[in-house]
């Protein structure tokens, strides 16, 4: 079972939904997770801030946090999260924020790439490993790494709350 599936599967148990605000990604993690039978049951739907005064305008991402730490951030990419769980009305979001290349964006390397996951419990951001290869590579690497996240933060909240899957 792919790792969307399996997402899919517990959010469906927990009667749960999710939404993506994605970047460098451009809709790549939320259009994985529709291509997944069964994914409307849990899927929302998504914002794509590929420009960075979107991620203010659609995600909410404050203008002092882009000016001080810029769209490719863990900050930016907490409030990127927090934003599509509130405009989407979600339960857990996503949010994916990096370089993809070819050429490094701001003092970011190609390669540098930000995940948040915002959920019932918390919001949580980290630093990707770093992602080497041409700008599919890289976005597909980041996409998985999302879903990874997700779900680690689902099995810390299971665990908080008590739950056995």
């Amino acid at each position: 079972m792919s790792l969307a599936s399996s997402l899919i599967r517990v959010l469906q148990a927990h009667s749960h939904t999710l939404s993506f605000c994605e970047s460098l990604t451009a809709g790549l993690a939320c259009a994985t997770v529709a291509n997944v039978s069964g994914a409307s049951a849990v899927l929302r739907g998504g914002l794509v801030t590929y420009a960075t005064d979107l991620k203010g305008s659609l995600a909410g991402v404050p203008a002092d946090v882009l000016v001080e730490h810029g769209p490719v951030s863990p900050v930016t990419a907490e409030h990127m999260a927090r934003g599509a769980q509130r405009v989407c009305g979600s339960d857990w979001a996503v949010a994916l924020t990096g370089v993809a290349g070819p050429t490094p964006q701001d003092g970011h390397p190609v390669g540098e790439v930000y995940v948040a996951v915002a959920g019932p419990m918390r919001t949580i951001a980290e630093r990707a490993p770093q992602f080497a290869g041409d700008r599919q590579t890289i976005r597909e690497a980041a996409v998985t790494a999302s879903l990874e996240m997700l779900e680690r933060e689902i099995r810390e909240w299971e665990q908080k709350e008590g739950m056995v899957r």
